[in-house]
């Protein structure tokens, strides 16, 4: 039997042990801040932009994989999520793409477990509630349609009162799920 499960860990992501973590991506694939500025930091900047400079570009709500490079993780899944703007352009079903659309990747490159971060929810500004409905709502909708895949999501995040609000959904939407 498959195992399947969700759960928060207060961690960086480029510290966790998951065969593929997820960077919080920008359409054109370049390093940024925050947790993508991280990712490309500690796999190697040139290495990991090189990489997706062969990509060229990932639209908003999809993503896109890449060697892990220096990180103990084998892949980097580079998931573009929206910028909120009010909630009313979108940006709940790209989202939700994006989460999908990473979880699809993991599974096709043979990953047994993936990392997260809280996708949109820093600079991009998405409400951090909204984002967790979003993020664990895909992920049970995931593996309720492929109860064969063996796969563990962590999300990774360092705030506490993130932590909390995420716990909060996973109790809610999740619970089966729970790690």
């Amino acid at each position: 039997m498959p195992e399947q499960s969700i759960r928060i860990q207060k961690i960086g992501i480029t510290d966790l042990n998951a065969d593929a973590i997820v960077n919080a991506a920008n359409e054109g694939l370049w390093a940024g801040g925050g947790v993508c500025g991280a990712i490309f930091t500690a796999a190697g900047r040139n290495e990991l932009q090189k990489a997706c400079d062969a990509i060229g570009r990932c639209d908003t709500g999809s993503a896109v994989i890449t060697p892990g490079f220096k990180l103990k993780a084998k892949y980097i899944i580079h998931a573009v999520g929206p910028i909120w703007r009010d909630g009313h352009h979108g940006e709940p079903q790209k989202l939700y793409g994006a989460y999908r659309r990473s979880l699809e990747l993991a599974a096709e490159n043979g990953c047994r477990s993936i990392g997260f971060p809280l996708i949109s929810a820093g600079i991009f500004g998405y409400p951090k509630d909204k984002a967790w409905r979003k993020a664990v709502q895909a992920c049970t909708d995931f593996f309720e349609k492929n109860p064969d895949v063996d796969l563990k999501v962590v999300f990774a995040v360092l705030d506490d009162h993130i932590i909390s609000l995420g716990q909060d959904t996973l109790d809610e939407i999740a619970a089966k799920y729970k790690a």
